[in-house]
C-alpha cells in the first residue's frame, strides 16, 4: 500500500511540474534550473520536443547515480523523469494560461515547487544534476545545495544568451519561488517546533503538557553548571500554534524556567498526537 501511495505522489508531483513548464514557463521563454533548464533551451534552439530532451539528458545521470547512490532512489527518479517527459509531451499543444511574464514566473514557480517537493518528499528527484551534486559533495568540501546552486547560476545565466536578459531575470524569480515552495511541500504548512525546558518543577510541567496538549515529553535529570543544583530537562515537539500555550504552562509552574524553541522539519513516531487547542 505504501508503494502505491508513493508512486501516486511521484506521478502527481511530476505532472504538476509538467503543467508548470508547458502552461506557464516554456511559452513565455522562462526556464528552470538543472537538466530541465538545459532541455528548454535546447528545445527552443533545435525545435525538437522538450520531453525527449528531458528524458535523454537525464539518462546518463541516472546510470551514474545507480552505481554511486543506489537503485531505490534512481528507480523513483527514473519514474518521475518519465512522467515529467510524457507530461510535457501531452501538454505541448495546450494554450498557456497567461502571457504576462511576471504572472507566469510566479505561478509557474509555485506549481513547479509543489511538484518537485512532492517528488523529493517521496524518495525521488527530477533532475540529474542533483545526483551529481550528492556524489561530489562527498568528495569535496561543498554541500549539495552549493553545488546545485553553482550549476543553476550557470544555466540560468545562459538563458540571457539564448533568450533575453529580462527572461533570465524572470527565470531567477521562478527559481527562487520554486526553491521556497519546495521547502513548504517537503516540510508542510503545519510547522513543528522542538521545545527544551530546564526547570525545578519538571513533574508538574510534564503532567500539564500531557493533560492539556496531549503531547509526549522526554524527561532527564541535569545539574546547573554555575549553581550546581539539580534541575529537570524536558524535551517536547509541538505545533507552531501550541507554542504560546506551552509557554503559559511553564510559567504557571516555574516562572524561572529556561525555555528554548527550535524549528523541526520532520517528525516520525511519538506516543501522543496533537489535540485541538482549548
Amino acid at each position: 500500500m505504501r508503494t502505491i501511495e508513493k508512486y501516486i505522489f511521484l506521478t502527481t508531483g511530476a505532472f504538476l511540474a509538467a503543467v508548470a513548464l508547458e502552461i506557464f514557463l516554456v511559452p513565455n521563454n522562462i526556464i528552470d534550473g538543472g537538466i530541465t533548464g538545459i532541455s528548454i533551451m535546447l528545445s527552443y534552439l533545435t525545435k525538437l520536443p522538450l520531453g525527449a530532451f528531458i528524458f535523454v539528458l537525464n539518462l546518463p545521470f541516472l546510470v551514474f547515480g545507480y552505481k554511486q547512490i543506489g537503485k531505490g532512489f534512481v528507480i523513483s527518479t527514473f519514474f518521475a523523469v518519465t512522467v515529467l517527459s510524457l507530461g510535457v509531451t501531452v501538454l505541448e499543444d495546450v494554450s498557456p494560461l497567461t502571457n504576462d511574464t511576471l504572472l507566469a514566473s510566479v505561478f509557474g514557480g509555485i506549481l513547479l515547487g509543489i511538484g518537485v517537493g512532492l517528488v523529493i518528499k517521496h524518495g525521488g528527484s527530477m533532475d540529474g544534476t542533483e545526483i551529481v551534486a550528492v556524489v561530489f559533495s562527498e568528495l569535496s568540501g561543498f554541500s549539495v545545495g552549493e553545488i546545485v546552486l553553482f550549476f543553476n547560476i550557470f544555466i540560468l545565466g545562459s538563458a540571457g544568451i539564448v533568450f533575453t536578459w529580462d527572461r533570465a531575470m524572470y527565470s531567477l524569480i521562478t527559481y527562487f519561488i520554486a526553491f521556497k515552495v519546495i521547502d513548504l511541500a517537503i516540510e508542510g504548512l503545519d510547522e513543528e517546533k522542538a521545545v527544551m525546558i530546564i526547570t525545578h518543577k519538571p513533574d508538574e510541567i510534564v503532567e500539564t503538557i500531557i493533560a492539556r496538549l496531549g503531547r509526549s515529553v522526554t524527561f532527564w535529570e541535569g545539574k546547573g553548571g554555575y549553581t550546581k543544583d539539580n534541575k529537570g530537562i524536558l524535551y517536547a515537539v509541538v505545533s507552531r500554534l501550541e507554542i504560546a500555550k506551552l509557554k503559559m504552562i511553564v510559567k504557571e509552574h516555574d516562572e524561572g524556567a529556561f525555555v528554548t524553541v527550535h524549528d523541526v522539519y520532520d517528525v516520525l513516531g511519538g506516543q501522543f498526537q496533537k489535540r485541538s487547542i482549548h
